[in-house]
């Protein structure tokens, strides 16, 4: 018999995944009183907030209580008992899958790859959240389903395209998420709200399953309220898989974590105004690095007077907008549950593009790879702010350059990590992002985990009430 005082129901919502397995280990917690927290917030919170498009509380609670069993039989997966939720363009057999757009109400016929690779784990899929249309923006502005609002403070951004997911973990409406990041979907909504992000190595985790933004840059993407818990999550959903083109065969293991900080090459960039970062985050990015003497090593600075970042950006946009005239045909047709005038307009311009500008848009991802690979043969990890700016107000203009910074990794296929580095002076959060080279992943994780306790920005979370 357990004697030790129950576990408030506010901290098994501010717990990371990994205090939560301990927790459930330990059998402070059980999976069904989980997830009836997790509910019960959701049916409080989520009104206002509008994370989520799909939560179907009977079935959370017939998972837990599956997990509550194989948890007093012995038998357990990596997560079991861990409600996680999904970005609305993932398959779940037997639920739509959305992806942002009205029309789309036919049930998928199977689970994506990372949906069985959960569902094997023991996770308990809480549901679907919201997203920009086709994953098309970085506000999560939806004009069928709705705006999701910052946890932080209401009537801002909370990023995008994963916003619902980012707002889900920040608000304690989700242990953890899984979305995707194709120019910075992960990593935005996660700088704007406060947790912590990773885009895998392109391939590494299956996409097998997600609807296609663009399949050179899709990457699957990882969202918790702390660095150990991305690398759970990694562990579990990263693979080779046979049916997806672009799943990643290793040809040798992740590089292993061993870097030593004081031997470490950061590079850094030599004038972040000069890339349009705004003053305010200029200022806490220099504050954090100011607290990292011993952790970043040897400082180096950069060269990318050769990387037009609006440009490239630019480039990357054209290529999903391309793909999508492909992937969204059958939703720019259906004229009874239109897409929106936005929408249409982005893949208008697409449509009006040659053949000569897609190519010469292709032509980027390989600069991109040849800028990654002499990047990185002088420097270990490049360290910048994830976004410009911190989170606008909904009701202004959006910046243009919401994903400048984020789009040199997806381009390039390299992981990145998005942590907390700290607040701004209106009180909100500001993402500090690691970028390294294919397969160093694991190498990522691990400085993140060294920079964030050394930061000390643990968030507040401020909806977690």
């Amino acid at each position: 018999m357990n004697s030790l005082p129950p576990i408030a129901e506010r901290d098994m919502r501010r717990a990371t995944l990994c205090q939560l397995l301990h927790w459930l280990a330990a059998d402070r917690v059980q999976p069904q009183v989980l997830a009836d927290v997790y509910l019960e917030a959701i049916e409080r919170i989520d009104p206002q907030l509008n994370a989520y498009v799909d939560v179907r509380g009977s079935l959370l609670q017939e998972q837990a209580r599956t997990a509550g069993k194989r948890r007093r039989d012995g038998v357990m997966g990596r997560l079991d008992g861990i409600p996680i939720a999904l970005k609305d363009n993932f398959d779940v057999a037997g639920w739509p899958t959305r992806a942002g757009l009205p029309g789309r109400e036919a049930p998928a016929e199977d689970d994506a790859h990372v949906v069985a690779r959960l569902r094997a784990s023991g996770a308990l899929l809480i549901g679907k959240t919201n997203m920009d249309e086709g994953a098309l923006g970085a506000l999560t502005d939806n004009p069928h389903f709705g705006t999701t609002h910052n946890p932080y403070r209401h009537g801002y951004s909370a990023g995008g395209s994963s916003g619902g997911a980012a707002a889900a973990v920040a608000a304690g409406l989700a242990v953890a998420a899984v979305g995707s990041d194709s120019l910075g979907s992960i990593r935005i909504p996660a700088s704007y709200c406060g947790v912590y992000a990773l885009k895998p190595t392109h391939g590494e985790i299956s996409a097998r399953g997600l609807v296609p933004a663009a399949r050179r840059l899709d990457a699957v993407g990882l969202l918790a309220r702390g660095v150990d818990d991305l690398t759970v999550l990694l562990q579990v959903l990263a693979g080779y898989d046979a049916d997806d083109a672009r799943s990643r065969r290793r040809r040798v293991a992740f590089d292993l974590p061993d870097w030593e900080p004081g031997r470490l090459r950061a590079g850094l960039l030599p004038d972040l105004a000069a890339v349009g970062v705004s003053p305010e985050v200029q200022a806490v990015f220099d504050a954090a690095m100011d607290k990292l003497p011993r952790e970043l090593g040897e400082r180096r600075t950069v060269d990318f007077s050769d990387w037009d970042f609006g440009r490239t950006r630019r480039a990357g946009l054209l290529l999903m907008e391309a793909e999508m005239l492909g992937t969204f045909a059958a939703d720019l047709a259906n004229t009874e549950k239109p897409v929106s005038p936005r929408f249409r307009r982005m893949l208008d311009y697409a449509a009006r593009k040659s053949a000569g500008d897609y190519a010469n848009a292709d032509r980027v991802l390989d600069a991109a790879t040849l800028k990654m690979r002499r990047l990185f043969s002088q420097v270990d990890v490049l360290v910048l702010p994830t976004t410009p700016q911190g989170a606008f107000p909904l009701d202004g203009p959006a910046p243009d350059s919401i994903a400048d910074l984020t789009s040199f990794a997806s381009l390039a296929g390299c992981p990145a990590v998005s942590i907390p580095m700290g607040t701004l002076p209106d009180g909100l959060p500001i993402g500090l992002q690691l970028v390294g080279a294919r397969g160093s992943d694991l190498r990522l994780l691990e400085l993140a985990s060294v920079v964030a306790a050394t930061l000390d920005a643990e968030p507040v979370y401020p909806a977690i009430a």
